[in-house]
């Protein structure tokens, strides 16, 4: 007869406190490692929580690989992540029941997932900043909202997977000093772009799980603060998940921060403040903490009560027939759906961000065409960082190769390596002269440049590196620039592509190149989508999730956390490219802007229509695009923030409204404290395919619609 926690039919919450009820001290403590070891007499198998799902199921073989994180936020289109990370939840699912079958339980084939990573790239120079969803709190957080109800299902009563949003909070770099830095941040820069992504994924997306960071807070480690994991995350925000710890991160508390003497005192000061999961530490620190009268045994009750909550939502304990996803095929892995799934995601994600005199798109018939740059004919620069095993993968230069005509000459040359190395086989090669022949003898170019994730990654990635995780300025690295200049000199019409995760300074480029594409890094079916794009099978309508500046010297201090100064909302100087800014092949016209009322109370909402039309020759998507501007607030705001969008598709000459609605949260504004108010007053309200700034229109994007609404009454304080 089963064990009452091995019963389904028996509410969850009854199920883990009678397996908690039967555990002995030194079985709970175990429990709290990533590396959970099996429970014999009680038919309870190993369990490794760690896994990653970033932008498709890492570090587990063949899986299919979606754009990496900050490609899929230039998508600007909350269904298209929930569509990807469903894809991946399902690959997710097959692979873990197959490998269950063979007994097979090591790392990374686990339900338990830490993706996505929702942290502000709040400087370009910050290594991870490509694993992100851009500069933005709300894109962020939509985005991220969709990403983990992608993963974790539909189910009301278990869980597909368990999504962990990510680092919690306020880390962005430096990653040489993320073991021991204090990031110092204002209540008002805390709750106005730091929190709010987190805030989305953990209350409207429902997120099973949260990790915490590995720096301080304000003089607190992140994964023993109090505030952050007790009165923020549980308290006010009502979060009933686990929390996890990032790797190593309670050994950071003593070696690192130096708030705690020993291990005994980090794993009970990280237990107390709700850390329960602790991600490659030892389980003897543990025990040790309750003997000594540091932690009681009824603490990690209630940690290790969250965790087998989480392994029973996810059926761990329960017969195939009753798991809702077990019966999802291996075939479902890497399939042909999930491919064309990869290239529709990576085409949405391509940003135009130059198309000089409509060079782009180019004919299929071209007599020859030369493709050349470091990342051209590079697998690996496809993949990004935490990624899988694509069993088949289309290089720029592949793609271009078989889309074009099949009389057409396709040149292809490195021209440089992506760094300048001590000791490079290349030198005295010809590569650079190579290149030049190819684009002498050629009708178009299309320059391959940018970086990899051996260039801009962690700290943990250094070794691999002539980097050291963050870039030291934005420039493009090794001969890159000289490679661009020599090329462009040739004198043939020149199109550059950009494979990167974060921004690089562009500002020659912009000047002397005819069209310029920015791809990330775009997956197993990069090449391909580059290739779409080119040649006119589709419309690029991408924008860009993060700030392009013109030069690192506007960026302030990465190891300042202060808003000042940075991203599309306090930016202080002229961007190359602004946050929100793409180009299309097609033409939109905005008209008819409505607003349901212009007069409104604290608790009234407002809302807000546009009509749009494709007044251009292509069928085309469009990213519609609503900002607020608090003209009258009391304190520092934004210059504008963006709070409602959606992305369209409209054919030659058709038009459809599009309709938002705003809520008293949407007009409010942080104040120097950290509350959220909403005062009285005159707001502007700015709505089109870019945000109201000079330089988007300079480049080429019309500008939005405007109108202005005034809210009336006395100030009133919301609720986070």
């Amino acid at each position: 007869m089963p064990l009452p926690f091995q019963d389904p039919e028996l509410p969850v919450d009854e199920r883990v406190r009678d397996l908690v009820s039967r555990l002995t001290l030194g079985e709970k403590a175990a429990q709290m490692i990533h590396e959970a070891p099996p429970i014999a007499r009680l038919g309870i198998p190993a369990y490794n929580w760690w896994n990653e799902c970033l932008h498709g199921v890492a570090r587990a073989g063949v899986a299919t690989v979606f754009p990496q994180a900050i490609g899929l936020a230039a998508t600007w289109s909350p269904r298209r992540l929930r569509e990807v990370a469903s894809a991946i939840s399902d690959e997710a699912r097959a692979k873990y029941h197959e490998y269950q079958r063979r007994g097979d339980l090591g790392v990374y084939k686990g339900l338990t997932f830490w993706s996505p990573n929702i942290n502000i790239l709040r400087d370009p120079r910050w290594g991870r900043g490509h694993e992100t969803y851009g500069e933005c709190p709300h894109l962020t957080g939509r985005l991220g909202v969709a990403f983990c109800k992608g993963l974790q299902g539909d189910d009301p009563n278990r869980l597909k997977l368990v999504a962990t949003p990510k680092h919690f909070a306020a880390h962005s770099g430096p990653e040489s000093l993320r073991h021991q830095f204090d990031a110092v941040v204002s209540p008002k820069d805390l709750w106005e772009t730091y929190l709010p992504a987190f805030f989305d994924c953990v209350t409207e997306g429902q997120a099973a799980s949260v990790m915490g960071a590995y720096n301080r807070l304000d003089g607190a480690p992140c994964c023993g603060s109090q505030r952050l994991l007790g009165h923020i995350l549980r308290e006010q925000w009502g979060f009933q998940g686990y929390v996890v710890s990032d790797f190593r991160a309670i050994q950071d508390l003593h070696e690192g921060h130096r708030v705690t003497a020993d291990w005994e005192h980090s794993a009970a000061l990280a237990v107390q403040a709700g850390c329960d999961l602790h991600g490659g530490c030892p389980h003897a620190h543990l025990i040790a903490a309750v003997e000594h009268g540091l932690l009681s045994e009824a603490d990690l009750d209630v940690a290790v009560g969250r965790l087998f909550r989480a392994r029973m939502l996810l059926g761990m304990f329960d017969p195939p027939e009753s798991q809702p996803y077990a019966s999802i095929p291996y075939e479902t892995n890497d399939s042909q759906e999930h491919r064309e799934l990869a290239r529709a995601a990576a085409r949405e994600s391509i940003v135009l961000l130059k198309n000089k005199n409509q060079l782009l798109p180019l004919s299929r018939e071209l007599k020859s065409i030369a493709v050349i740059g470091p990342n051209a004919d590079s697998r690996r620069v496809l993949l990004g960082n935490y990624h899988g095993v694509p069993s088949r993968s289309v290089t720029p230069a592949e793609g271009i190769r078989a889309a074009v005509s099949a009389t057409t000459q396709v040149w292809t040359a490195q021209g440089c390596p992506l760094l300048r190395l001590p000791y490079d086989e290349t030198v005295g090669s010809g590569n650079l002269s190579e290149a030049v022949s190819m684009a002498e003898r050629s009708e178009v170019v299309v320059l391959c440049l940018g970086l990899s994730a051996d260039i801009e990654g962690e700290q943990s990635d250094e070794h691999s590196t002539e980097c050291p995780g963050d870039r030291a300025d934005l420039a493009l690295t090794g001969d890159q620039q000289k490679l661009l200049e020599t090329i462009v000199a040739v004198g043939r019409p020149t199109v550059l592509v950009l494979v990167a995760g974060c921004p690089v300074c562009l500002g020659w480029a912009d000047e002397h190149v005819d069209a310029i594409l920015d791809a990330w890094y775009p997956g197993e079916e990069g090449g391909t989508a580059i290739a779409d794009v080119l040649f006119g099978d589709y419309s690029p309508a991408g924008r860009l999730p993060v700030t392009f500046p013109k030069s690192a010297e506007d960026l302030p201090d990465i190891r300042d956390y202060s808003m000042k100064g940075r991203t599309y909302r306090y930016l202080e100087r002229e961007p190359l490219y602004p946050f929100g800014f793409g180009l299309s092949y097609a033409a939109f016209e905005y008209t008819e802007l409505v607003l349901s009322r212009t007069t409104l109370s604290p608790t009234d909402s407002i809302d807000v229509s546009v009509l749009v039309r494709n007044v251009g020759t292509r069928r085309s998507d469009e990213v519609v695009q609503l900002y607020v501007k608090d003209l009258e607030a009391s304190c520092r705001v934004p210059h504008h923030s963006l709070r409602a969008f959606e992305r369209i598709t409209l054919m030659p000459g058709q038009a459809r409204r599009v309709s938002f609605t705003l809520g008293p949260r949407d007009l409010s504004l942080i104040d120097q404290r950290g509350r959220r108010l909403l005062e009285p007053g005159r707001f502007r309200l700015s709505v089109g395919g870019c945000q109201p700034d000079a330089r988007s229109v300079q480049l080429g994007a019309r500008a939005p619609l405007t109108a202005e609404l005034t809210v009336v009454g006395q100030p009133v304080e919301l609720p986070y």
